[in-house]
C-alpha cells in the first residue's frame, strides 16, 4: 500500500481503525517529498522537518487520549500567499523573499484548530499573476503527468503537489481561475468557492472583491470536507458573508436525477482543443445517462468577462501593491538616493515582469480621463454579467463548461506571449467576476494522455449542488482508478 496515494478520507478511516498511525502518514508524505520534489519543485518553503515533530507531538496525545477531532494529524500543504505565522510567506516574489508573518490567516487558523499538518508553503505565480506557475521569482513548478508541461497557475505548486502525492490535499487562491485551471492541468478536483464564503483575512490581496480561498484535492469528497473546516463567517473580513453553516459531506448524495444543467454554447467554439470538446460532450451524454436534464442555451458573457475582469483585477492589483514600497516589510535596496529612488528601485527590482506589467495596466484604467472609458465600464459589464447567470439560473440547477479551452501547454510555450495566457482563463473569469460557486473535476485524458477538466458553476453559496453533481460524475467514471500522473 502506498500511503500517499490515499484520499483524506481514506487516511482518516485507516487512523480510526488504528492500521495507519500519525506518524506513519507524515513520514511517508516527507519521503515522498524528499523523493520527488526535485522533479515536481511544488514548494517554496518545506517544513517536513517542523511536520514530523507536530506528527510525534498529536501521536503521544492520541496514545494518552487527547485527541482533538477527526482531522488531527493530516498532513496539508499551503499556497504561499497565506499568512503563516513564524514562517515564510513570500507570494513567490523576490520582494517578499524574507518576509516572516506575525500572524496567521484565518484559514490557517481553523487547520490550525483541526490540528492539521503543515509540510510547506507551495509555489505560485508571483503574487498570484499568472496562469502557469512560471512566473514565480524562486523556479518554475512543473506537471506531474508531464514534466515538460506547466501544471497551471496561478496555484500551481498547490495543484502539483496534490497530483504528485506530495501532500494530500491542499489550499489554494482562486482570482480568475486559479484554483480551477490548475486543477483542471493536473487532473485533480478544485473548488473555487462564492465569493465571501471563505475568509480572505491573512490571504496576500491581488484583486479584493475576486480573490477566494478553496480547496485542491484528490477527489470531490475530501473538497467538501476541506470547505467544511475553511468556510464560515469572519468579523475580521468585511466582505464575509453571515450565513448559516453547512456540512457540505452531507450534501454528497450520488444522485443527478432531475437535476437541470445548462450547457452554453459560447463556451464550446473557436478555441477549444477538439479532445477537450469531445470530452465534455461525453462527460454531458453521461449526466443525462444520471438521469440530468440537460439543454443547450446562450450565455453570451466570455468575451466581455475575460476583458472587464483584466480592467478590474489590474486596477485592484495597482492599488493592493502600493504598499510594498521598500520602507517597511518588503525588500529594500542597498544604494538609494532619497525616497522618491527607494520606491523606484525597489519595485524595480523586486516585481516581475508580469506584475510591473498588470500594475501599469492597472495603473492606467484608474488614471484621470482613463478611469470612466476602462475601470468604470468594465464595473458595469461586471454588473451585466451578474444579471446573465441570475436569469440562467432561474432556469438552471448547473452550468457546464471546459475549464480551460486547452490541456497543460509546454513549459515556455506562453511565457512571450501575455494575451495567449490571459486567453487561457476565458472559461473561468466569468466565476469570478460574478462572485459565483465553481469546481473543475477531471473528465479524461487527451490524446497524448494530458488530464482535461470539466467545470460546473453553481448559483451564489449552492456548493452542496455542484459538489453533488461534480460526486455523482466522479463515482460514475472513476478517474482516479482508470488514470494516473507519471510522476
Amino acid at each position: 500500500m502506498d500511503i500517499t496515494e490515499l484520499t483524506v478520507h481514506e487516511l482518516q478511516d485507516k487512523l480510526k481503525k488504528k492500521e495507519l498511525t500519525v506518524t506513519q502518514i507524515t513520514k511517508a508524505y516527507v519521503d515522498r517529498i524528499n523523493e520527488k520534489e526535485k522533479d515536481v519543485q511544488a514548494f517554496v518553503t518545506v517544513l517536513t522537518d517542523e511536520a514530523m515533530k507536530q506528527a510525534q507531538d498529536i501521536e503521544e496525545k492520541i496514545n494518552r487520549g487527547e485527541n482533538k477531532g477527526e482531522f488531527e494529524g493530516i498532513p496539508i500543504g499551503i499556497k504561499d500567499n497565506m499568512c503563516t505565522k513564524g514562517v515564510k510567506t513570500t507570494c513567490s516574489s523576490k520582494m517578499l523573499e524574507n518576509f516572516v508573518s506575525p500572524y496567521d490567516a484565518t484559514v490557517i487558523e481553523k487547520l490550525n484548530n483541526e490540528n492539521l499538518i503543515n509540510l510547506g508553503k507551495l509555489n505560485m505565480d508571483e503574487f498570484a499573476m499568472g496562469g502557469s506557475t512560471e512566473h514565480s521569482y524562486f523556479h518554475n513548478t512543473f506537471n506531474p503527468w508531464n514534466l515538460n508541461k506547466v501544471p497551471g497557475g496561478s496555484s500551481g505548486g498547490s495543484a502539483a503537489a496534490v497530483a504528485a502525492n506530495l501532500v494530500p490535499w491542499s489550499l489554494g487562491s482562486d482570482t480568475g481561475g486559479s484554483i480551477r485551471q490548475p486543477a483542471s492541468f493536473c487532473g485533480v478536483v478544485g473548488l473555487k468557492p462564492t465569493y465571501g464564503l471563505v475568509s480572505r483575512y491573512g490571504l496576500v490581496a491581488f484583486a479584493s472583491s475576486l480573490d477566494q480561498i478553496g480547496p485542491i484535492t484528490k477527489d470531490v469528497y475530501d473538497s467538501a470536507m476541506l470547505l467544511n473546516i475553511i468556510a464560515g463567517h469572519d468579523e475580521r473580513d468585511t466582505t464575509s458573508a453571515n450565513i448559516e453553516k453547512k456540512d457540505y459531506v452531507k450534501a454528497l448524495k450520488n444522485d443527478v436525477k432531475g437535476l437541470k444543467i445548462g450547457i452554453p454554447k459560447e463556451f464550446y467554439g473557436e478555441g477549444v482543443e477538439p479532445d477537450v470538446e469531445a470530452k465534455l460532450k461525453e462527460a454531458i451524454e453521461k449526466y443525462k445517462e444520471l438521469g440530468a436534464e440537460v439543454e443547450e442555451f446562450s450565455l453570451d458573457v466570455a468575451e466581455y468577462s475575460l476583458a472587464a475582469y483584466y480592467i478590474v483585477a489590474c486596477a485592484e492589483a495597482s492599488s493592493n501593491l502600493g504598499r510594498f514600497d521598500g520602507v517597511r516589510y518588503t525588500y529594500r535596496p542597498k544604494e538609494v538616493n532619497g525616497l522618491w529612488d527607494l520606491y523606484k528601485k525597489a519595485r524595480s527590482e523586486a516585481f516581475g515582469d508580469e506584475v510591473k506589467r498588470r500594475i501599469i495596466l492597472g495603473t492606467y484604467v484608474l488614471s484621470s480621463g482613463y478611469y470612466d472609458a476602462y475601470y468604470k465600464k468594465a464595473q458595469k459589464v461586471r454588473t451585466l454579467v451578474m444579471k446573465e447567470f441570475d436569469k440562467a439560473f432561474e432556469k438552471y440547477d448547473v452550468i457546464i463548461t471546459p475549464t480551460s479551452p486547452t490541456v497543460a501547454f509546454d513549459i515556455g510555450g506562453k511565457i512571450d506571449d501575455p494575451l495567449s495566457m490571459y486567453k487561457s482563463d476565458i472559461c473561468t473569469v466569468s466565476v469570478n467576476i460574478a462572485g459565483l460557486p465553481g469546481i473543475s473535476i477531471p473528465c479524461g485524458v487527451d490524446s497524448k494522455g494530458m488530464p482535461i477538466g470539466m467545470q460546473i458553476i453553481g448559483n451564489k453559496f449552492q456548493e452542496e449542488t455542484i459538489l453533488n453533481a461534480a460526486y455523482t460524475y466522479e463515482q460514475a467514471t472513476k478517474f482516479r482508478e482508470n488514470y494516473k500522473p507519471k510522476c
